[in-house]
């Protein structure tokens, strides 16, 4: 499926509730059809107050999830779902039940201006988790930012197969990337000194490959990523003990000229 390189490169477009009304039009991301996805369900306490045109109809719902689900925990909130029903009922005006969600969404990457030709506005997202970003516990390092995720949270023994919850461990950095599309990321794997050089080497690559390819099935941009495997080169512990061998089982995430600080507050 071809991915969404407009969501990435401009981020999904969300309105905090805080925030100062657009007079012009938004364009939402509509793109790929993702009504036509599987997996856009509605619930959290949220969902009852939502409009029906929202709540009822497949692109209604795949209007709400990617868009009005601030901290990306599959859930609406009264609080998203009274952000939703705004910008729909801006965007749909006096009959909403006759909104053309097909106009819309033709609308994207036209030019800029949108449906009834009103200019575009794309506003890139804040939304991110800041205090599951802070959990990850960051680093600096000459790089920039970097986080450490140990073979336990992310692999079986000697695969390279991301276990189920390794993508619910990623999903907000994901959410941090779509959010921030200027933001370049390196990727590195390590192993432990068990097994051949080309083994270790082959590993590290394949692990490291597997966490790019996972941001990428969360529509962040592979282009962004540089991905490398490092074998049992770097280790960060000694290799004579079990303990030194497990956390030189690693992937290193390194958000490139970011300041690890950012994400303590």
């Amino acid at each position: 499926m071809t991915k969404t390189i407009a969501r990435a490169a401009l981020g999904i477009v969300m309105l905090a509730a805080s925030a100062t009304p657009v007079l012009a039009q938004a364009r939402y991301d509509m793109s790929n059809p993702p009504w036509a996805r599987p997996g856009y369900r509605l619930a959290g306490a949220g969902v009852p107050i939502l409009f029906p045109e929202l709540r009822e109809t497949p692109r209604g719902r795949a209007f709400v999830m990617p868009n009005f689900d601030a901290n990306g925990d599959g859930r609406i909130s009264p609080q998203e779902a009274r952000d939703a029903n705004r910008e729909f009922a801006r965007l749909a005006g006096p009959r909403r039940d006759r909104f053309d969600w097909d106009g819309y969404a033709r609308g994207r990457g036209d030019g800029p201006r949108g449906p009834r030709g009103v200019e575009t506005v794309v506003i890139e997202t804040t939304t991110w988790d800041r205090g599951a970003m802070r959990d990850y516990g960051f680093r600096q390092t000459p790089r920039g930012a970097t986080l450490t995720l140990s073979e336990d949270v992310l692999f079986q023994t000697d695969s390279a197969v991301l276990r189920p919850g390794a993508i619910e461990k990623l999903r907000p950095l994901a959410r941090y990337l779509r959010g921030n599309p200027g933001v370049r990321v390196a990727i590195d794997g390590y192993t432990d000194s068990r097994g051949t050089d080309a083994h270790n080497q082959q590993l590290s690559e394949r692990r490291a490959a597997s966490v790019r390819q996972a941001f990428d099935d969360m529509d962040v941009v592979r282009a962004r990523f540089s991905v490398v495997g490092h074998g049992e080169a770097d280790p960060v512990a000694s290799n004579a003990t079990t303990e030194g061998m497990r956390r030189n089982r690693r992937v290193e995430v390194t958000l490139l000229g970011q300041r690890a600080d950012s994400f303590a507050r």
